[in-house]
């Protein structure tokens, strides 16, 4: 279906992507299994659909979907947000320079450092929410910065719009990591990124039960037509079951992103007046350095927060968040986020002795369970030990 564009996002999440079935009349996409098509009799193929590697019907609704969404031209979807993003840096050649965020998701931080410095990428680490820097950074080779915003896990906000002139003017591309905010809070593409990459696993898809990835492109470019070209000899395609997973999703995505910043908002507020949080990083407290920046680029501040736990005189703040992640009873301990339930996790733990998440952090995913029992799961978590054994007498 052909989108308006005076539709609101949450119009558009659910038409987009979608037509009636001329077959059967079926209001919903039908699902599309198939992974190779007939060819005509002169060699063509039904429109134009040939092998699954190459292009799937449940696949183009997707990524049409996402275009909506997003306001791109063109999208590729992909079997993990791991195969987006290693997509992306592959469609640059040995020699070129990227700058980096200071502050990055783990995962991209390992395979810049494991891959692609080994085959010849040059990489500078930039905080980029200091624009003085990420100028003094910029070099002849610069041909891409990569941004997050908020970033993980520390959820700095860079001025997208900002950055992205400074990559223009160097004749760079700007590509952002879009996963946190997702597009229904926040339009990376129309604040001047040139691609928006998704792991789609998390809030797009936001059941915690598919996994994909995502770029869409603010125009069809010779570099957009690179990273097609590597997914289509590679093969990184997600299968048409998550695609259409995926679609299913995103017709919920405006009204869920609600919710998870409605919650995320108290649990910032409550643990910001804690007496045992030293710190809560989520900017949509007026505290937060980034604040006023994501005011303006962001319709809402998101469900992802962390925290540093305070020391006291028995622990360290490190043992202290390992007590309380250990003693929620609500949130689940477990690698991910964006899903309906809350999720809470120990980043420097997981990602070992390299990490640059402080010791005493917790990363939060605030799901969609009432607030009042979001909140109640942490209190009693943050609880003394002897307080609790007194409740039970």
């Amino acid at each position: 279906m052909t989108t308006n564009d005076n539709w609101r996002m949450e119009t558009v999440a659910i038409h987009a992507g979608k037509e009636i079935d001329p077959t059967t009349g079926a209001v919903m996409p039908p699902l599309h299994l198939s992974t190779t098509y007939e060819r005509k009799a002169d060699g063509s193929y039904h429109n134009g659909f040939m092998y699954i590697r190459g292009d799937n019907p449940t696949r183009r609704s997707l990524e049409d979907a996402l275009c909506a969404l997003e306001g791109g031209i063109c999208a590729a979807t992909f079997a993990s947000g791991m195969a987006a993003i290693m997509t992306v840096f592959q469609a640059l050649r040995p020699g070129d320079h990227v700058l980096i965020p200071d502050d990055i998701y783990f995962g991209t931080k390992v395979m810049i450092a494991e891959l692609f410095t080994p085959w010849g990428l040059s990489s500078e680490a930039v905080d980029m929410t200091d624009l003085d820097a990420v100028r003094a950074a910029m070099r002849p080779n610069t041909r891409m910065l990569w941004i997050e915003t908020p970033s993980n896990p520390l959820l700095k906000i860079t001025d997208i719009a900002a950055v992205a002139e400074i990559a223009h003017e160097a004749g760079a591309i700007l590509v952002c990591d879009s996963t946190w905010p997702s597009p229904a809070l926040q339009r990376t593409l129309e604040l001047g990124a040139d691609l928006s990459v998704h792991a789609t696993t998390k809030y797009l898809g936001g059941h915690s039960d598919m996994l994909g990835g995502a770029v869409i492109a603010k125009e069809n470019s010779p570099f957009f037509d690179s990273v097609r070209m590597i997914q289509q000899n590679g093969g990184a395609v997600p299968s048409p079951f998550d695609c259409w997973l995926l679609l299913r999703g995103i017709r919920t995505l405006p009204y869920r992103m609600r919710g998870h910043c409605e919650n995320a908002q108290r649990v910032a507020d409550y643990l910001s007046h804690h007496p045992k949080i030293e710190k809560v990083y989520y900017p949509g407290l007026a505290s937060h350095p980034g604040h006023a920046i994501a005011a303006r680029q962001m319709s809402g501040f998101g469900g992802m927060l962390s925290i540093g736990l305070a020391p006291d005189s028995l622990h360290t703040g490190e043992q202290n968040a390992r007590r309380m992640a250990n003693r929620t009873k609500l949130f689940v301990q477990a690698t991910s986020l964006g899903g309906v339930e809350s999720l809470i996790e120990h980043r420097a733990s997981i990602e070992g002795a390299v990490t640059n998440a402080p010791a005493n952090l917790l990363r939060l995913s605030v799901g969609l369970e009432h607030p009042d029992d979001i909140i109640a799961d942490l209190e009693q978590a943050l609880s003394d030990e002897v307080t609790l054994e007194r409740l039970s007498v």
